[in-house]
C-alpha cells in the first residue's frame, strides 16, 4: 500500500445526515493526525467536499476512485480518498434519518473492514454510525459487534470498550436487555472478559494494565443478601484473572470502584453491563472518549458519541473525540509490512 513507515488505517465515513461529514474533513486536515498515519478513506467525495465547507477546512488528499483498487489496496503513497460515489447529498436532509445515508455508511465500512482484513491497513476507523438509519438499510443490522462477526465470519470473543485519557471501561455484557443480564454473567464470561481487557490494553501500551471489577449488584451483593452473582461468579472469576498473572481486583461496588478508577488506583474498569459503565464514562468525559472493537484480527476505532444530528451541518462538531480515535487506532496497528505479513502467513 505505501512506503511510508506510518500505520496505514481504513476509515469509513459515517452517516452522511450527522457530523461524520464535518469531522472527516476536519481530520483529515489536523496536521497531528496526518504526522500519526496514512489513511485509506471510503465514501462519496461529494459527501466530504461538503463536509469540508461546513467545517471551513480545505483537506488536501488525493481522490482516486474505486477501480484503482487492486485486491484491496491502492496503489500509492500516503492518504488517499477513495471516491465510491454512490450518495449525492444534493437533496440530502441534515439531521434526518434515511435508509440511503445507512446504506452508504454501511458500504463506507465493509470497504475499510475488507482492506484491513486484506492486511493492507492495520487498523478500521470511522465517523458516528446512526444504527436507525443502518437498520433501515440493513434490518438486521444489530450492532457493529455484530456486524463485524458476520462480514468477517468471526466466532471468537470480541468487544466494545469505551477509553477516556487514562481510563477504559470494558463490559461483560453489552446491548442486551437489563432482564437478561445476571444469567449472563457467569465465571467463564467474566474470566474471559477480563483477559480480553488485559489484551488490548497491552496492545495500548499498557505494560501492567490494572483491572478494577465492578460488581453486579448493590453492596457488591452484601454478603448475599443482594443477590448471588458477586460472590459465586464474579469473586471466582478474578481469583482466576489473579491466577494466569492479570493485576485486577474486586468485585467492588459499581457506586465507588470508577472515583477509585478516576483517581489513579486502575487503568481500567471492567462492568457488568452496558450503562453500568457507560453513564460513568459519559460524565467523565462526554467529548474525548473512544470505542474500541477489540478482539479482532486488528482494532476498530471510533469516538464514543453518536451522529449529533442537532447540530449536523453547523461546521462546530469537536473533533476531540475523532482525534483520540485516530490517534489509538495509529498507536495499536502494527506497521505496515508486519499486517501484510500476518495477511500473507
Amino acid at each position: 500500500m505505501t512506503q511510508s513507515e506510518k500505520p496505514v488505517l481504513a476509515l469509513a465515513m459515517g452517516d452522511p445526515a450527522g457530523v461524520g461529514p464535518e469531522l472527516t474533513a476536519k481530520a483529515l486536515a489536523d496536521p497531528e493526525i496526518r504526522a500519526a498515519a496514512d489513511f485509506v478513506v471510503f465514501g462519496d467525495r461529494r459527501v466530504l467536499e461538503m463536509g469540508a465547507r461546513h467545517a471551513h477546512v480545505d483537506p488536501i488528499i488525493e481522490m482516486v476512485t474505486e477501480d484503482k483498487l487492486a485486491d484491496g489496496a491502492v496503489d500509492s503513497s500516503g492518504t488517499v480518498f477513495v471516491d465510491l460515489a454512490h450518495f449525492d447529498p444534493a437533496g440530502l436532509e441534515l439531521g434526518v434519518v434515511s435508509e440511503a445515508g445507512g446504506a452508504s455508511a454501511i458500504a463506507n465500512f465493509k470497504k475499510a473492514i475488507a482492506i484491513a482484513a486484506s492486511g493492507q491497513a492495520g487498523a478500521v476507523t470511522f465517523t458516528p454510525f446512526n444504527k436507525a438509519a443502518m437498520r433501515l438499510a440493513h434490518p438486521a443490522y444489530e450492532d457493529e459487534v455484530v456486524f463485524l462477526n458476520e462480514v468477517l465470519g468471526f466466532d471468537g470473543k470480541a468487544s466494545e470498550f469505551n477509553i477516556l485519557p487514562g481510563l477504559w471501561n470494558a463490559r461483560v455484557t453489552s446491548h442486551v436487555p437489563i432482564s437478561g443480564v445476571a444469567e449472563l454473567i457467569t465465571r467463564a464470561a467474566v474470566f474471559e472478559s477480563l483477559k480480553l481487557t488485559h489484551d488490548n490494553l497491552r496492545a495500548a501500551g499498557f505494560e501492567s494494565p490494572r483491572i478494577a471489577v465492578a460488581a453486579l449488584n448493590p453492596h457488591a451483593g452484601d454478603g448475599g443478601n443482594f443477590g448471588s452473582e458477586d460472590s459465586h461468579e464474579i469473586a471466582p472469576a478474578v481469583a482466576d484473572g489473579k491466577a494466569a498473572g492479570l493485576a485486577c481486583d474486586g468485585p467492588f461496588p459499581s457506586d465507588t470502584v470508577f472515583v477509585r478508577a478516576q483517581r489513579g488506583d486502575f487503568d481500567a474498569v471492567l462492568t457488568m453491563y452496558h450503562d453500568q459503565g457507560q453513564i460513568a464514562m459519559k460524565l467523565i468525559g462526554f467529548d474525548a472518549g473512544v470505542t474500541l472493537l477489540g478482539g479482532y484480527p486488528f482494532p476498530i476505532c471510533t469516538p464514543a458519541h453518536g451522529t449529533a444530528y442537532d447540530i449536523a451541518g453547523e461546521g462546530i462538531a469537536d473533533l476531540g473525540a475523532t482525534k483520540n480515535a485516530l490517534l489509538l487506532a495509529a498507536k495499536m496497528a502494527p506497521p505496515p509490512e508486519t499486517a501484510t505479513k500476518r495477511t500473507a502467513a
